[in-house]
């Protein structure tokens, strides 16, 4: 199953779901944790249907659900079509799939020499590498905490080690750069834009937000 790219997934015009992070995403509100369970019930039956199975977060007023094909590294056919089958679940009990105000957060350590420092990250987070070949990147195993990846960078003092990366729908950038400079921050640089913004808060700690757009 080939792995689809970011402008592929945007032009199938998913109604209700955002692809974050080699993932698709959406949050179903449920009027209380029974109708959530039945919502749950449901999709994974579907699942079971296609012999594709996502991610799926109960919560009291609303389910989570996150689909990527882990044998192909990211957003499949496979996806696309349970995301459709999940939307009509959904529209079936008188709800929707939403994907406003989702976000996915990563880590990110920079360092000189990362190759250094990422076994001690490993196991103080019970975490490792994906594949088999050595990369920059550890995942949760168990999916849970935000993934850490390493990226190289000078050794001159001072400077900030830890930065983290929030994945974003493109058309939620604007509004939230906004919100973050009336909250006293400064937009440190949008030369990669519509890759990545780099902002500061109020004592120059710096934090990205990040698309899919214009990557591989």
């Amino acid at each position: 199953m080939t792995k689809l790219t970011g402008r592929q997934i945007a032009d199938a015009a998913l109604d209700g779901w955002v692809y974050l992070l080699g993932g698709l995403q959406t949050r179903i509100p449920a009027a209380d944790f029974a109708a959530g369970l039945s919502l749950a019930v449901a999709i994974g039956a579907a699942a079971e249907e296609l012999n594709h199975h996502p991610d799926v977060d109960l919560r009291y007023d609303h389910v989570d659900v996150r689909l990527t094909s882990h044998d192909a590294g990211g957003v499949t056919d496979r996806d696309l079509r349970l995301a459709r089958a999940i939307s009509a679940i959904a529209a079936g009990a008188g709800t929707r799939t939403g994907a406003e105000g989702l976000s996915r957060l990563e880590l990110a350590l920079d360092s000189p020499a990362f190759p250094n420092v990422l076994p001690f990250w490993g196991a103080v987070l019970a975490m490792e590498r994906p594949g088999a070949e050595p990369g920059d990147e550890l995942r949760d195993p168990g999916g849970v905490l935000p993934a850490v990846w390493f990226q190289e960078s000078g050794d001159e003092e001072p400077r900030q080690r830890w930065h983290p990366d929030v994945w974003l729908d493109p058309a939620e950038v604007g509004p939230r750069i906004e919100a973050a400079l009336a909250a006293g921050g400064t937009l440190v640089s949008d030369a990669e834009a519509p890759s990545f913004w780099v902002l500061a808060d109020p004592e120059g700690n710096k934090v990205c937000l990040c698309t899919w757009q214009e990557r591989g």
